[in-house]
């Protein structure tokens, strides 16, 4: 058995990355939402907090009722509890990475897991 998974993916709507790399403690998606287009539902979730990376385009999130404005290079994290709703800006389209991951969950990081 490998230690690693690889995999490549197609530009799309929506890629999941939970089952392609067979992931433990997380899930990531790749999102591209076309110019003028939204996410169709508000959410929250019940453990997870999202961080969202976005890689390309703008838009607004309205995030508990306030909208936030975002540009490419803008990362933001928000809480389970939130509500959310991403709109891609009428210009063009947006597109960006979504990791979830159980709130409080995190005990070590790259300086203290690490073995050398």
């Amino acid at each position: 058995m490998n230690n690693f998974q690889k995999v490549s993916v197609e530009e799309g709507a929506r890629v999941e990355l939970h089952d392609l790399l067979a992931l433990t403690g997380a899930e990531i998606s790749i999102n591209t939402l076309p110019a003028g287009a939204s996410v169709p539902f508000v959410h929250s979730h019940r453990q997870n907090e999202e961080i969202y990376a976005i890689l390309d385009g703008e838009g607004t999130a309205e995030i508990d009722g306030e909208t936030v404005a975002f540009k490419a290079g803008d990362w933001i994290r928000i809480a389970p509890s939130a509500k959310r709703r991403f709109f891609a800006s009428y210009k063009a389209a947006l597109k960006y990475v979504c990791i979830q991951v159980k709130v409080n969950s995190l005990e070590n990081y790259t300086m203290t897991d690490a073995v050398v």
